[in-house]
This record gives structure tokens, sequence and C-alpha cells, in this order.
């Protein structure tokens, strides 16, 4: 498929990419000022996009709401070694942070491995995690044992696609907004999507579980 993008000065990995239909993106740059390219078609069976130009593969994340015929955009953005937090994440995608999600493994003495995704300027709050998950006591998952665990490494970990499915919970805010942003399982690219598509989909509950 042709693509076009307009230099307007923008950073092409700071535009989205939508998934599941064919159209025209226009994205506001300045006042006056509009960068446009195409929508790519990502409900076929194809294992990469071509984004401004650079081959993506797609995700298992990304793969899994393929195949749910749920709606989303794989959003790219420049990764930082040293700052892999979702301040930069956010940053870099020129966006609110309480909009940018981060997915947290926790342990809990009960019910075992738990999920808690919470707004990247956010803390979880072990308390309330352990009362709305069922425990007595929960704790954060140690770091070597999260790729093992979930599949996934420290910040590139998404609630999508994890080894086997655990019990997930979203802290109440996401519904806050009409769009939220998680992670697709890999360093360097983000999720973008309705909270209320992602939380169905993943069997999630929501509560507050963040401070």
């Amino acid at each position: 498929m042709q693509r076009r993008f307009f230099n307007c000065g923008v950073n092409p990995l700071s535009s989205p990419l939508r998934c599941g239909t064919w159209g025209i993106f226009a994205c506001r740059l300045e006042p006056r000022i509009f960068c446009i390219t195409t929508y790519i078609n990502l409900f076929d069976r194809s294992t990469a996009v071509v984004v401004m130009g650079m081959k993506i593969n797609k995700t298992n994340a990304a793969r899994l709401l393929d195949r749910a015929h749920i709606a989303y955009e794989l959003v790219p953005y420049e990764v930082d070694e040293e700052h892999l937090a979702a301040a930069h994440v956010a940053e870099q995608l020129n966006e609110d942070i309480a909009q940018v999600f981060k997915t947290l493994v926790l342990r809990g003495d009960r019910t075992g491995i738990l999920v808690c995704v919470i707004p990247g300027d956010g803390e979880v709050n072990l308390k309330l995690a352990a009362k709305v998950s069922g425990n007595k006591s929960v704790e954060m998952l140690h770091m070597k044992e999260l790729l093992p665990t979930t599949g996934y490494i420290r910040g590139g970990c998404s609630p999508i696609g994890m080894k086997k499915h655990f019990p997930t919970y979203f802290h109440k805010t996401c519904l806050d907004f009409h769009y939220i942003y998680v992670s697709a399982g890999v360093r360097g690219i983000q999720i973008k999507i309705d909270p209320a598509d992602l939380i169905k989909f993943v069997s999630a509950e929501v509560g507050e579980i963040a401070i």
C-alpha cells in the first residue's frame, strides 16, 4: 500500500498507526499545520507492517487484538535504555501521563500472581491491591521473575498476551478517558486503545489500586 507523509516537521516515531481500517489520518501539529498519512489494515495475517518507511514486527499483543477484531493503534516511540519509566513514554508520545498506563506484576499470599495496570504517574497501593484481589497481602514480583513469569521484560510488559492469564486489575481512572496507552509487549511500541475494550478483552476488574 502506498503511504504518503508530508514533511511538516514531525518526528515519524510520534505519529500513531491506526489498525483495522483503511482511511486518512490527520495529526494537528501546530495551528493550521497538519501531517497526513494513510491507515494500514492490521486485521490481516501478516507478521509485520511498515510505518513511515520502517518495518515493525507485529507483537503478540497486537495479533491477539487483531483476532478479536478490537480496534487499536500501534504507536512507536523512541526508546531510552536509561529512562524506561512511563514519564519518558508520555513525553515521547506527547500525551498526558495519566493516560499512559504501566503494567505491574505482583504476587498475592492467597491467589498468587496478579497484574495491576495503573497510571504512569501513580504508585500501586499494596493494601488496596490486596483488598481488591482477595489477598491478605501482596508484594511486587522480583524483576528477575518477570520474564519467566509473563514472557515480558521491564519497559515492555503488556497486560495483553502474557504466558498465561492472571487476574488483572485496572485503576479506576482509566475509564475517565476515551483512550489509554499500554505497552504492546516490546520496548518502543505502545497500544492506544479504548479502555473499556481492553478491560473486557483481558477479563479485568476495575478498582482503586493506585495512589
